[in-house]
């Protein structure tokens, strides 16, 4: 039996049934008990069914469970239930094997996260779950994610992530790969971003009054906290992201309908990865052809280009000819 919320407040409630032994729990106690403990802890005012808690009884009582030591005392036509010993309690017995492999399943998820500044306490926390409820188990790792600990500007994620939560101005100097010197400027932070295994804040720039600036991390050579008053928004980050395929958006531009054609080899992956959420797709003369609504930009011309070969864009013009100058740059270099 999967280990749930609902679950839990029910088994908690027959604990307490089990160890009072001032009174007798029958079924419909029993029932009573988890349908009064659901109700004060999640609201929910459907009862628990006879075969609910039968099945809940048996789980205690397996390997699974917690080896309940449960006396079932016949009175009459009627079973009363409580402990064997008057001082057993599941409190007292720690985590059961499905709960140890739920927890084991979220250190898994956790650890994706110790690469960031921000949640370095998750290697100490992971390290001292796993002493307390024995975890250790095999050290082969299951999951891998993309991650990158090595990344350049990753301290200054932890600086930049408390300035969003406690509404801080900062003072920024960058060093943009476009420009030769680092420029310093005032920045209202609102939003972090990872893209492509780099990350980017997004903000207030105050000196060119641009409020959607986009800063790469690793870009970043110092950060210095200010006393100007902060700048909040109303921006709604994920329609903002909607329209485009990574970070950069235009906003002198509006989304429209880029179309691609793919070649069979690569139009599964495409099928089952789509380039944007936007994305449909159907069959012509054996390309896959894909229409995608969005704004054009580098991010979406980089992965155009990574496609090589196997991907031709049909329109619009303009994005067709900026793919197929780059295409043409690129040959010259050899």
């Amino acid at each position: 039996m999967a280990t749930n919320k609902h679950a839990t407040i029910r088994y908690h409630a027959l604990d307490r049934c089990f160890s009072n032994f001032g009174r007798r729990f029958y079924i419909d106690d029993l029932i009573e008990a988890c349908n009064e403990a659901l109700y004060e802890f999640a609201g929910i005012e459907d009862g628990v069914k006879r075969r609910q808690i039968f099945d809940d009884i048996s789980f205690m009582e397996s390997e699974q469970g917690w080896f309940i030591p449960l006396q079932k005392i016949r009175d009459g036509r009627r079973v009363y239930y409580r402990y064997e010993d008057k001082n057993f309690s599941i409190k007292n017995k720690g985590i059961n094997p499905s709960e140890a492999e739920q927890l084991k399943e979220t250190l898994s998820i956790l650890s994706r996260f110790k690469g960031l500044p921000q949640f370095d306490w998750v290697a100490e926390m992971q390290i001292r779950l796993e002493d307390t409820f024995h975890l250790k188990g095999s050290t082969t790792t299951a999951v891998s994610f993309e991650q990158n600990p090595y990344l350049k500007g990753l301290n200054h994620f932890t600086e930049l992530f408390n300035a969003i939560q406690n509404q801080t101005s900062l003072r920024i100097t960058y060093q943009s790969y476009k420009e030769s010197v680092a420029r310093t400027f005032t920045f209202h932070p609102w939003h972090l971003k990872q893209y492509n295994n780099r990350w980017f804040v997004f903000g207030f720039n105050e000196e060119l009054n641009i409020p959607t600036w986009n800063l790469a991390l690793d870009r970043i050579e110092s950060i210095e906290a200010t006393r100007r008053k902060y700048q909040f928004t109303d921006i709604d980050w994920n329609e903002y992201f909607y329209d485009i395929v990574g970070v950069t958006r235009y906003q002198d531009k509006e989304p429209e309908s880029i179309v691609l054609d793919f070649t069979k080899d690569v139009a599964p992956y495409v099928e089952t990865k789509p380039i944007h959420p936007t994305q449909k797709s159907k069959w012509t003369d054996a390309q896959l052809r894909v229409t995608i609504n969005v704004i054009p930009n580098y991010e979406l011309m980089s992965m155009i280009l990574s496609f090589g070969e196997k991907v031709k864009v049909i329109s619009p013009q303009d994005f067709k000819d900026q793919i197929l100058n780059r295409i043409k740059s690129a040959g010259y270099q050899y």
